[in-house]
C-alpha cells in the first residue's frame, strides 16, 4: 500500500510538471519533439501498472527522467535557465543541461536491467551488466540518429537546430553518447545492490 502511494505521489508531480511546460513553451513545435519520450514512457509504465510493476527505484528514475525532458522541452535543452546562469558563472562555452540530461539517461539502465532479469532467464552477473550497457548504448545511437535525421528531413530549420541542441559543438553526439554511458556505469555501480534488494521484495 505504502509503495502504490509513493507510485501515486510520483505520478501526479510528473502531471503537475507536464502541465507547466505545455504553458507557453519556448516553442510547441520543439516542445512536442522533446517531450515526447517523456510522455510515451509514462503512458506506457501506467497502461501497464498492474500487469507488469517495477519497483519503486525504477518508477523514480522513469519519473526523474521525463520531468528533465517537460522541462528541456518548456525552454529547449539550449536554454534551461539555472544552466544559462551556470553557462555565465563560470564562463563556459555553452549551455549544459543536455549534456547533464544524457549523463542521467544513464540512470535508464536500473529500469533495463530490471526488465531483463524479470523477463528473461539470464542471471545476475557480467553478462547482465554487458548487455544492459549495450542496450543504453543502443537507445542513446539511436536518439542521435533521431536528431541527425531531423536537421535532414528539415533542412537546418531553427527547431532542428534547437531540437538537436548542438550549440556549435560538431562533436556532440559523440560526447551525448559518452555521457550516457558515463551515467550508466554511475548508475550500475552506485544503485545495483539497492536494486536487487528491492528486486527480492518485490518477490516476496
Amino acid at each position: 500500500m505504502m509503495q502504490s502511494k509513493i507510485h501515486i505521489t510520483l505520478l501526479a508531480i510528473v502531471s503537475i510538471v507536464f502541465i507547466w511546460s505545455v504553458i507557453k513553451p519556448s516553442s510547441y513545435l520543439d516542445w512536442l519533439a522533446e517531450v515526447s519520450p517523456g510522455i510515451v514512457a509514462i503512458l506506457v509504465v501506467t497502461a501497464l501498472y498492474r500487469k507488469f510493476r517495477f519497483t519503486t527505484l525504477s518508477y523514480c528514475i522513469i519519473a526523474l527522467l521525463a520531468i528533465l525532458t517537460f522541462i528541456g522541452g518548456h525552454y529547449t535543452y539550449s536554454e534551461v535557465p539555472l544552466f544559462n546562469w551556470i553557462k555565465d558563472e563560470f564562463h563556459l562555452q555553452r549551455n549544459h543541461y543536455d549534456r547533464f540530461g544524457h549523463f542521467l539517461k544513464g540512470l535508464l539502465a536500473i529500469v533495463i536491467r530490471e526488465i531483463v532479469i524479470r523477463k528473461t532467464s539470464l542471471t545476475k552477473g557480467a553478462w547482465l551488466t554487458g548487455i544492459t550497457i549495450s542496450i543504453i548504448l543502443a537507445i542513446a545511437a539511436f536518439y542521435e540518429i533521431i536528431e541527425w535525421l531531423s536537421t535532414r528531413i528539415s533542412k537546418g530549420s531553427k527547431g532542428a537546430k534547437d531540437f538537436l541542441g548542438m550549440q556549435g559543438d560538431r562533436w556532440d553526439a559523440q560526447w551525448d553518447m559518452f555521457l550516457a554511458l558515463l551515467g550508466t556505469v554511475f548508475a550500475l555501480l552506485l544503485l545495483t545492490k539497492l536494486h536487487d534488494k528491492l528486486l527480492k521484495r518485490l518477490h516476496n
